[in-house]
C-alpha cells in the first residue's frame, strides 16, 4: 500500500485531526515506513503454528472481570461533556 496526499487526507477526516503541510511530508514518510513493516510480517511462515501459541507457559494469565475504583467518577467525567444523557457520552454516528 503506498501512502500519499490523499490517502492521509482521508485518514485526517477519519481521526478528525489535522496535520499541519509543513509536517504531512514526514508523517507520510513514518506512515509508509510502518506500512513496510507490516507487510514484511505478512511474509513470515506462521502455517506450522497453532492459533493460541503463547510464549507464556501456561498461557495468558487471567484476572477477575470486576469493577474497581470509584463509581462516582464517570458521572463527575460527564459533567464536562459537551453532550451526554443518563451515564453515557453522546457523539456523533461514524457508521451510517
Amino acid at each position: 500500500m503506498q501512502i500519499d496526499h490523499d490517502v492521509l487526507s482521508k485518514l485526517e477526516k477519519l481521526s478528525h485531526l489535522r496535520i499541519d503541510e509543513s509536517k504531512q511530508e514526514a508523517v507520510i514518510g513514518q506512515l509508509s515506513d510502518i506500512v513496510a513493516y507490516v507487510e514484511n510480517l505478512g511474509e513470515l511462515e506462521t502455517d506450522h503454528l497453532d492459533a493460541a501459541f503463547s510464549t507464556l507457559t501456561g498461557g495468558t494469565p487471567l484476572r477477575q472481570d470486576t469493577p474497581s475504583g470509584d463509581p462516582s467518577i464517570p458521572t463527575s467525567i460527564l459533567e464536562h461533556a459537551p453532550r451526554h444523557a443518563d451515564d453515557f457520552f453522546i457523539v456523533p454516528a461514524i457508521i451510517d
